[in-house]
């Protein structure tokens, strides 16, 4: 695997479309990598790719009060990681290279202030500017995101397709500890006895997929308001809890039949940690 990080080193050492023998897969992240990530490179060569993973821990993307500065970096660890699951290049940009020009300019949509973008001003901007430069200046064929952030995919794949980048966006599903708990970079700030009850946010998200039979909207709110409840009584701090649309990512709402697919978001505390995570709700029998 070649390590690359420059920009100059990134564009010596990728083909170009023309000269690729086989498709470019990009798997952007931002290190601290776990079997979530190896996922995503794995299946980038499952798929026929030749994988160029990126490890950046993006500042546009934190808040002022947010973990920029003791978000973990791991790159010795990364680069292990990386190779032995197949990647062929990855790409340690430095920041000041990457981002020290950026004076404002910000890539937006509705969707991109709701949920998690009402909690966290700015984030997806942050976010749609770095991956749509990464597209610029990777060119991929392809580009894998896991489905735990799944507002950020349906977002890349908005940007993919509305501003016309000749990239097919791919979906892998979320990698979950034995016990159910999304693997997150950040899982590692919880305590000892938080990491033993953070399965219960999965294992609620469960309970509430079994129970939706809604004949009504009111039916949806209730469902939404009885799983917040439940989990502040087990000692999370919800931020949201919410149906929505697949195919827009608005929730839900009266005119939609109970037989519409929905996507079940959820973020909580539990500590200093922020959780997010996501059910997929194939119907009102389903």
């Amino acid at each position: 695997m070649e390590i690359l990080t420059t920009l100059a080193e990134l564009k010596e050492s990728l083909p170009t479309r023309e000269r690729r023998k086989r498709p470019l897969a990009l798997v952007p992240t931002m290190g601290a990598l776990h079997a979530g990530h190896r996922s995503l490179v794995e299946k980038a060569v499952q798929d026929g790719g030749d994988v160029v993973a990126t490890v950046f821990v993006n500042p546009l993307q934190f808040g002022p009060a947010e973990d920029f500065e003791r978000y973990p970096r791991t790159r010795e660890e990364d680069i292990r990681l990386l190779e032995s699951a197949g990647a062929k290049w990855a790409f340690f940009p430095d920041a000041e290279e990457l981002t020290g020009e950026h004076t404002g300019f910000s890539i937006t949509h509705p969707v991109a202030d709701m949920y998690c973008g009402a909690h966290r001003p700015g984030h997806f901007s942050g976010v749609l500017f770095i991956v749509s430069k990464f597209f610029h200046l990777i060119n991929p064929d392809r580009a894998y995101f896991g489905k735990k952030d799944r507002q950020q995919l349906f977002l890349i794949s908005r940007l993919a397709s509305e501003l016309a980048f000749p990239v097919e966006v791919r979906g892998v599903d979320t990698v979950r500890e034995e016990d159910g708990l999304a693997m997150s970079s950040r899982n590692r700030y919880l305590t000892p006895e938080e990491r033993l009850h953070a399965p219960e946010l999965y294992r609620m998200l469960n309970i509430a997929r079994e129970h939706y039979a809604p004949k009504s909207q009111a039916d949806r709110i209730d469902l939404a308001s009885r799983l917040v409840g439940e989990m502040k009584e087990r000692g999370f701090r919800p931020e949201y809890v919410v149906f929505v649309r697949p195919d827009t990512f608005l929730p839900l709402s009266a005119e939609d039949p109970p037989e519409t697919p929905a996507i079940l978001l959820v973020a909580a505390w539990l500590g200093k940690t922020r959780l997010i995570d996501n059910i997929d709700i194939l119907s009102a029998h389903g």
